[in-house]
C-alpha cells in the first residue's frame, strides 16, 4: 500500500519552531534527527477516546488511543516556551517548512513504510476536522502547533509502540539557531 502524504492547509507556516536542549536541537539541525513520540489521543473537548482520530485516513470503527505517533512543532516565537521548561534552551527556526516537511515525511516512509501521514495546525477548543489528534483544549491555544502525526495502514502494526528516531538529513540550510537569554548567560 503507498504512503500518504497529505496536508489540510495548502502550505506549511513560515518559520516552523522546534524548542528543546542544547544537544537535542543541535542534533536536529546537523543530522535532522527527531523523535516521533506516540500520542495518546483524546478528545480534548469530551476527554473521549475518538472513534476516528484522523479523520482523512478513513473511518474505522476503532481505533486505539495510543497508535501515533507525532512530532510538534510550534508557528510562533516566543521566550515563554524556554520559561515553561528548564532543559529548553535552545530552538530550531525551520525558513523552509516545504522542503523540511516533505524531507521528514521521506524519512519517516522509509523506517515505517505501512504508515500514513498528514500535518496541519491544531485546533484549540473546538473540534478539528482532522479529528481528535489534531484537537486540544483552549487552555493549549498559546502552543499554536503545527502537527506531524502518522498512523498505521493496518491497526496490528502500532502493538508496542514505541518513539521512534527519524533523521531528514542536514538542515543547517533550511534552519537557523536561537538560543534563550537564559542560556546566554
Amino acid at each position: 500500500m503507498s504512503f500518504l502524504n497529505s496536508r489540510s492547509d495548502s502550505q506549511r507556516p513560515v518559520p516552523l519552531y522546534f524548542y528543546g536542549e542544547r544537544t537535542e536541537i543541535e542534533r536536529a539541525r546537523q543530522f535532522g534527527e527527531f523523535c516521533l513520540r506516540p500520542n495518546v489521543v483524546v478528545d480534548a473537548l469530551s476527554r473521549v477516546p475518538p472513534a476516528s482520530a484522523i479523520l482523512p485516513f478513513g473511518v474505522q470503527k476503532k481505533i486505539p488511543s495510543a497508535e501515533f505517533l507525532t512530532l510538534s512543532l510550534s508557528t510562533t516565537w516566543s521566550e515563554k516556551f524556554f520559561r515553561a521548561s528548564h532543559d529548553v534552551t535552545h530552538c530550531l527556526v525551520i525558513n523552509d517548512t516545504e522542503e523540511f516537511g516533505e524531507r521528514l515525511h521521506r524519512a519517516v516512509q522509509k523506517v515505517l513504510p505501512q504508515w500514513a501521514g498528514i500535518d496541519a495546525t491544531v485546533a484549540y477548543g473546538k473540534p478539528s476536522p482532522l479529528g481528535a489528534a489534531f484537537t486540544k483544549g483552549a487552555d493549549l491555544a498559546a502552543q499554536k502547533e503545527w502537527l506531524f502525526a502518522w498512523r498505521p495502514i493496518h491497526l496490528a502494526l502500532s502493538l508496542q509502540l514505541q518513539p521512534i528516531v527519524v533523521q531528514v538529513g542536514c538542515i543547517e540550510s533550511l534552519s537557523e539557531l536561537r538560543v534563550s537569554a537564559r542560556a546566554r548567560i
